[in-house]
């Protein structure tokens, strides 16, 4: 991974496990299937990877927009939540499930207004396999979408902040690479000796921001 690849970088300011993969599974997954296309979606790409590239300035507004749309819809069908729960499914990426747990507990101990959980009618999906563009989140435009989770990368690079930092962008994270090692969505940034994958504060608060006022920030 050579410098994270973004997809949504300047629509918002920008745990302790650590589980890196020693060698790659010996029989690759089905590549994730390509994003779907919608009417409302940037006409760039809406790839949000761990790998940095120059094509995402575009994208990174999609994904955003993306984002607050599921807010949206969310917020409005459960006014009075405290919580929004987001459901995902993880059975097309076995062997990262170790990883896409911790993921998951480290977000959800992490934010107070939005919850991850695994279950049937998924807003999101993870997929593995071989990719030359390596890890990334890509949105359909209706706030779904899935997760990719390279083998090469995620030998590369911890596996478990890459998995956690790919999730962030579920949550409307952007990339920001030249940030230090603390700061999760820096990826790939700080180079593979980094394995921190807990969000700072200020990428706490942003989540937890997004998912308290996204209804009235997405319909104003």
């Amino acid at each position: 991974m050579r410098h994270l690849r973004t997809a949504i970088a300047s629509a918002i300011a920008g745990l302790g496990l650590v589980a890196t993969l020693g060698t790659a599974p010996t029989v690759a997954a089905a590549p994730a299937p390509a994003a779907p296309s919608a009417s409302s979606a940037s006409s760039a790409t809406t790839i949000a990877a761990y790998t940095g590239s120059s094509e995402n300035a575009a994208a990174n507004r999609a994904f955003y927009d993306a984002v607050m749309k599921s807010v949206a819809e969310k917020r409005a069908a459960n006014p009075g939540a405290l919580a929004v729960t987001v459901t995902y499914n993880a059975s097309s990426a076995p062997s990262f499930r170790g990883q896409i747990a911790r993921s998951t507990q480290i977000w959800n101990s992490s934010v107070s207004n939005v919850r991850l959980q695994e279950g049937s009618n998924a807003d999101f999906r993870y997929y593995e396999g071989n990719d030359s563009r390596g890890s990334y989140a890509s949105t359909d435009g209706h706030g779904r979408g899935y997760i990719f989770l390279d083998y090469r990368q995620n030998q590369q690079y911890d596996s478990t902040r890459v998995t956690t930092h790919e999730t962030g962008h579920v949550l409307g994270l952007p990339d920001n690479y030249r940030g230090p090692c603390s700061e999760l969505m820096s990826g790939g940034g700080p180079g593979p000796s980094c394995t921190n994958a807990i969000p700072n504060t200020n990428e706490r608060s942003r989540v937890n921001y997004l998912w308290r006022y996204g209804f009235a920030a997405a319909t104003s």
